[in-house]
């Protein structure tokens, strides 16, 4: 099955999900509301277009780690999915 080209915003997007130097983490809070980011070497959180974000982890294209969880908020890691892998879905952003 071919997968559907990206957008050069999401194809951008997968690069920095990609790239280890910099781990990217979903944050979703007890009121429903997430975001994605990443530290930045400055120091500084940078945060992530959800929408984005969303449609490729929708198409399979990134997946979710072993959720962190505390009272305030649940936290996953966020990966590439492996090419040809499982697309298991979990559904923790409509939780």
């Amino acid at each position: 099955m071919t997968r559907p080209r990206l957008s050069s915003r999401a194809a951008e997007v997968l690069r920095l999900i990609m790239d280890q130097r910099m781990p990217v983490f979903l944050i979703v809070h007890t009121n429903g509301r997430h975001r994605y980011g990443y530290w930045h070497s400055s120091g500084r959180h940078m945060a992530l277009p959800t929408d984005e974000c969303d449609a490729l982890y929708a198409a399979g294209r990134i997946v979710l780690g072993d959720p962190v969880v505390d009272r305030a908020k649940t936290t996953y890691r966020v990966r590439a999915a492996a090419r040809g892998g499982s697309r298991a879905a979990r559904s923790v952003l409509t939780a």
